[in-house]
């Protein structure tokens, strides 16, 4: 594969990752964006989410050899931590006691992908190239280069779009035959928001946890940062009397805080100025099929496969991509007219179970995570997993720490569902829990 010429549209995480994996087969690699080298740039954030990096996205950079650098910009969080109004903390653990999700941001992990690539002689980067269009009969990309205004062209045996929610490439794709698309926004958007760090450097929160305010319609999370800080996102409607659009005011602002996060407000001095100076961003599910033209053109990432961030998968997702298609090159070549295709049919059933298991869990996390009833239901999995691992592995744990397919994830959480539904219509199952009986009716149930 060594003459093959390739083209990845799109330098963020899933294209920088990408790009290093197709190198260490040999192959030239070229990576356009459409911004400048965000390497340069003088700060990063303002509207981006703390990712949460976690083991199929860990399995991704192994490949590529950057899983111990990427663990080293990282902090482990053992769990979740649940604020209500007045203080009180709930804490909830991921998964066994050693299981952790990493929080890393954004553009640090960019940067650092894009400063590792630099090893690879065979990629090349082309900053401030716009990508306009893709004549998919001649495999061609036409470019404005922004800082001149100039239109290019380029040709390459193949092209990969790596370029996000609202890709210039799968736009290509969309006017062909048989493609289908479709997008969903929620009505709610969010805004980036901040803890600094103490005085002394240390966090304000335990920093081993991802915190949460669950208020029902709308909530607000904060994951740990290396210099102290916490990154805060309120996820919030977009509309309404209690929206963004309504408080349009410092005071409202501050009020608002005051009544509803009163404990994260004491640790927001700069609340009123990022709450205006940030932007705030829309949440959009993108789902498409086929991945892929011919064997010219394939669609990885948010490019195919946009998920809002409340599974913390959307990251781990588009580099679980890369891994499939690094391992179908170990059993095909780029030259195999069915590569595309086949990992087009692998991955689209999983792209749209975790578009499905995001959405749900948004209603879980800002809904369900301070009831007593779904904390119950999440105490009993926990026990009777430890007595039945082989029986029972939770849905969290399936889709955050293993590499089960996210399809078969939740086909297996939804009977899950149905089995703990029955469970929690025991006999005062809040005082009986703890009841060999109800270990006994969910293996009756399994059977």
């Amino acid at each position: 594969m060594e003459e093959k010429k390739v083209a990845v549209v799109g330098a963020g995480l899933v294209g920088s990752l990408l790009a290093v994996l197709l190198a260490k087969k040999g192959v030239n690699v070229d990576v356009f964006e459409r911004r400048p080298d965000l390497r340069k740039a003088k700060a990063i954030g303002g509207r981006s989410i703390n990712l949460a990096l976690s083991n199929r996205g860990f399995k991704a950079l192994e490949l590529a050899g950057f899983a111990d650098e990427i663990k080293a910009i990282a902090i482990p969080m053992y769990g979740r931590k649940m604020h209500d109004v007045e203080g009180n903390l709930t804490y909830q653990p991921y998964g066994k006691e050693d299981e952790a999700i990493y929080s890393v941001s954004r553009g640090q992990l960019n940067q650092k992908l894009m400063n590792l690539a630099d090893d690879y002689e065979n990629i090349h980067y082309r900053f401030n190239h716009a990508c306009e269009d893709v004549d998919l009969t001649n495999n061609e990309i036409h470019f404005t280069d922004t800082t001149t205004g100039k239109l290019e062209k380029y040709t390459y045996d193949h092209i990969f779009g790596t370029d996000g929610a609202f890709s210039a490439v799968r736009g290509a794709l969309q006017k062909t035959p048989l493609f289908n698309y479709a997008q969903e926004y929620l009505p709610h958007g969010y805004k980036e928001l901040s803890f600094p760090a103490n005085p002394d450097g240390t966090h304000c929160f335990d920093k081993n946890c991802l915190h949460i305010w669950p208020r029902g319609e709308f909530m607000l999370i904060a994951l740990p940062n290396l210099d102290g800080s916490f990154t805060v996102t309120l996820f919030f409607p977009m509309k309404g009397e209690t929206s963004f659009e309504s408080l349009d005011t410092e005071e409202k602002v501050v009020a608002f805080f005051e009544k509803t996060f009163p404990d994260a407000l004491a640790n927001m001095p700069t609340l009123t100025k990022d709450f205006f100076e940030n932007p705030t961003s829309t949440l959009v599910t993108i789902r498409c099929n086929p991945w892929n033209f011919d064997n010219k053109v394939l669609l990885l990432g948010d490019a195919s496969h946009a998920v809002v961030p409340f599974y913390g998968q959307g990251l781990n997702a588009g580099m679980e991509d890369c891994t499939i298609f690094f391992d179908l090159l170990d059993k095909y070549n780029l030259e195999d007219g069915s590569l595309f295709d086949l990992f087009s049919e692998k991955r689209v059933d999983d792209g749209n179970a975790i578009a499905d298991l995001a959405l749900y869990n948004y209603i879980e996390m800002r809904d369900l995570a301070g009831d007593e009833d779904f904390l119950l239901r999440k105490k009993i999995e926990r026990k009777f997993s430890d007595m039945y691992p082989n029986k029972w592995m939770p849905l969290y744990s399936q889709v955050t720490f293993s590499h089960i397919p996210y399809s078969e994830a939740l086909a297996a959480g939804n009977k899950q569902r149905k089995i703990m539904d029955e469970v929690m219509k025991m006999e005062q199952i809040h005082q009986n829990w703890d009841d060999p009986k109800v270990i006994d009716k969910i293996l009756t149930l399994l059977a």
